[in-house]
């Protein structure tokens, strides 16, 4: 009875053995993990992490302005650029302008720009005041701009062709102004297709060319024509422009005078006289001609000054004018004279002037530097030859 009872015992303690085994090897499975363990979470380690400290905002300042303060000679129709720091994130406060000017701001990534609308002024002294509060993302932060910023530059003096432009438009000199490409709504002349409002008005040359307005020009007056150029013509025009406007004349365009154009321009406020030209010929017999629009309309006898007062050759704008006037001055033979009641008086040069005067005889040198005429012819002529009227003395 006893063997079978040891052949059970061993077959217990066998499967004991297989099952430790089996145990301990699901042990060591279980032990060495997954191949890639992910990281453990360590709640407490997590919950005193320091926080982070937060970045400071970068500032957003004005890093440049063009054109820059103290600058001068700056072209008329110069584009003015306010650079930031950083990209704007929109449209900034408007800068604002001492004088005004009529134009339009445009943003671009950290740019600022202005174009006026008719050009700065001639020769003005424009200021440029930047607000703050304008803003931009810098560094993952906002950032605003905090302090004014404040610029002056000096313009230049307005272009010559563009006075020149502004006065054939305007009648004063004897040019048609025809543009390289029409003008919007241009019909019978550029002058029609110019804003109506002087600040509109554009103070820079246009592209074209002024050709003379007639047919045949008088050959002593073509050569005093220099496009683009300070010469005898524009001086009559504007002195013609500043007697009109009831300004000084000094047949020189100033900022008054660039003013007052402007606003003619803008009104279409033309010159109320026609195009004149006066040709004192020493040769004898002595004659004066007039021009208007470039065609004769009146010759009439003339004396010119006699040697050792003889009458100054060139070109002369009329500067001063009377219906009637008292002269005085020294003869060649050193004798003064004193005449009065002169009539219908012009002065061109100095002292010499266009003028009525009784004489026997017309014709020949006798007067002391002046261009006389018989009185009724002079009476013709003196309403023609009005402020800036240029008179031509030639040989």
């Amino acid at each position: 009875m006893a063997l079978p009872t040891k052949r059970r015992r061993r077959s217990t303690l066998l499967t004991g053995a297989v099952l430790a085994v089996a145990l301990a090897s699901v042990t060591s499975a279980c032990g060495s993990g997954p191949s890639n363990p992910g990281p453990v979470r360590n709640d407490a380690a997590t919950n005193n992490r320091p926080a982070q400290p937060k970045v400071a905002a970068q500032p957003l300042t004005v890093s440049s302005i063009s054109p820059a303060s103290g600058a001068s000679g700056v072209a008329t129709d110069a584009v003015l650029t306010v650079t930031y720091s950083a990209p704007l994130a929109g449209m900034p406060p408007t800068p604002t302008l001492d004088p005004a000017v009529v134009g339009n701001w445009t943003k671009q990534g950290n740019t600022l720009s202005f174009t006026p609308s008719g050009g700065w002024f001639p020769l003005a002294s424009e200021t440029v005041t930047i607000p703050p509060g304008a803003t931009a993302m810098i560094g993952g932060a906002k950032a605003t701009s905090t302090s004014p910023t404040t610029s002056t530059f000096t313009v230049a003096a307005g272009s010559e062709t563009r006075v020149e432009q502004m006065l054939a438009e305007l009648n004063y000199l004897p040019f048609n102004f025809v543009p390289s490409a029409p003008l919007p709504g241009q019909a019978t002349s550029a002058l029609t297709a110019e804003p109506t409002t002087a600040a509109t008005v554009s103070t820079s040359p246009l592209a074209g060319t002024l050709n003379w307005s007639w047919t045949n020009v008088p050959p002593t007056l073509r050569p005093l024509w220099k496009p683009g150029q300070a010469n005898t013509m524009d001086k009559g025009a504007i002195m013609a422009f500043e007697n009109d406007h009831g300004m000084k004349m000094d047949g020189v365009a100033g900022s008054g005078v660039w003013q007052a154009l402007l606003n003619a321009v803008a009104n279409r406020q033309t010159d109320p006289n026609i195009y004149t030209y006066l040709v004192a010929s020493e040769t004898l017999p002595e004659t004066l001609t007039v021009y208007r629009n470039g065609a004769v309309v009146y010759t009439t006898k003339a004396n010119t000054g006699v040697s050792g007062a003889t009458t100054a050759k060139g070109t002369f704008p009329v500067y001063l004018r009377f219906k009637s006037t008292e002269m005085k001055g020294t003869n060649p033979d050193g004798t003064k004279y004193d005449d009065p009641n002169i009539p219908w008086v012009a002065y061109f040069n100095g002292g010499d002037a266009v003028h009525g005067y009784p004489r026997s005889s017309y014709g020949w040198p006798q007067s002391v530097g002046c261009v006389e005429l018989p009185i009724s012819n002079a009476a013709v002529v003196w309403p023609m030859d009005t402020y800036g009227t240029l008179v031509t003395v030639t040989a």
